[in-house]
């Protein structure tokens, strides 16, 4: 009696599962992982010829990085809406809020309220905004970064072990970076607040807020809603493991992307490969993903492969395979 009363229990959980994928086009929730994860690829122009593909191969939604006028990204929304799908976030891309032309700081402003705007328009909840970047001079390699953080301003006060003068001029462009950055993102957050839309950033290969602790507690600092973390699954691999990332970020995190990297054999340095193909222990990701609660939309950042091969590959490290 108690095999049976399983297997029917089980037949019924099965039954719900596939049912709410019908009734959502959803994922239903992996096995033994609390959140869902959503499938999105990123695309240009929200078109039918665009998304039908994707739809056809099992995503649910999409990225955008195409910044439109509000009429156009409506349309765009409608387009999604009609095939089941949604433009779930707008890829705004590099700002320059740490330059010391007034100029480019003012545009990059605007840059992100026409991001803003057409988000909503899009039915999108998010915008990626990676704040600025720094190069040009010396600098740690990836496994020598050793940070030490003021806790009260979020300036660094060293960036390696021992002696640090030869990067004097980088742990100033870092300090200048998170102030510059503070001050543009907060004149953002009234338009985020009222259009309900959350700025997302991410610190892509900018060489800045390189290390868990130090980029948690600049995205912490703003102590609004309306400013989280757009988190690279696979652009953080070269300074430390992703899933001390995401348990540095937990909550903190709006979305996800979604691509892998291959360490060299020392450790060092390496290259972007497809989605399960690199160093990345992706079941040791997914259960902090879960531990940590997140439940939203990841976006495969990646091109190469057959769309299906993709969406299967994404299916497994949804599973935590």
């Amino acid at each position: 009696m108690l095999q049976t009363m399983n297997r029917r229990q089980f037949i019924t959980s099965a039954t719900a599962a596939s049912l709410l994928t019908v009734l959502t086009g959803l994922p239903a929730r992996a096995a033994n992982f609390h959140g869902q994860i959503r499938k999105a690829m990123i695309v240009g122009e929200v078109t039918e010829k665009a998304l039908q593909p994707l739809k056809a191969a099992g995503f649910h939604g999409v990225e955008t990085t195409h910044i439109c006028p509000e009429a156009e990204a409506a349309a765009g929304r409608a387009v999604a809406e009609k095939l089941g799908m949604k433009v779930h976030s707008v890829l705004r891309g590099w700002m320059e809020f740490n330059s010391e032309d007034p100029k480019k700081v003012e545009d990059s402003l605007e840059n992100v309220r026409k991001a803003l705007r057409a988000a909503k328009a899009y039915g999108a909840d998010a915008i990626l905004v990676v704040p600025c970047r720094t190069d040009g001079m010396p600098m740690p390699e990836p496994w020598e970064f050793d940070i030490t953080l003021d806790e009260k301003t979020g300036r660094v006060t060293r960036v390696a072990a021992g002696d640090n003068a030869k990067f004097e001029a980088y742990i100033k462009a870092q300090n200048r970076a998170t102030d510059t950055s503070r001050a543009a993102v907060e004149k953002l957050i009234p338009l985020a607040e009222e259009l309900k839309v959350v700025i997302a950033l991410e610190n892509v290969w900018n060489n800045l807020w390189v290390k868990p602790a130090l980029y948690k507690h600049f995205v912490a600092s703003f102590a609004s809603p309306w400013v989280k973390s757009y988190f690279d699954i696979g652009n953080h691999m070269k300074y430390a493991p992703p899933q001390d990332w995401i348990k540095a970020l937990g909550p903190l995190i709006a979305k996800l992307h979604i691509k892998d990297f291959k360490l060299n054999a020392d450790g060092h340095g390496g290259k972007f490969v497809h989605p399960r193909d690199g160093s990345i222990d992706w079941p040791v990701v997914r259960q902090a993903l879960s531990d940590t609660g997140y439940d939203g939309w990841a976006s495969i950042e990646d091109g190469g492969l057959e769309l299906a091969e993709f969406s299967r590959r994404f299916d497994l490290i949804i599973e935590g395979k």
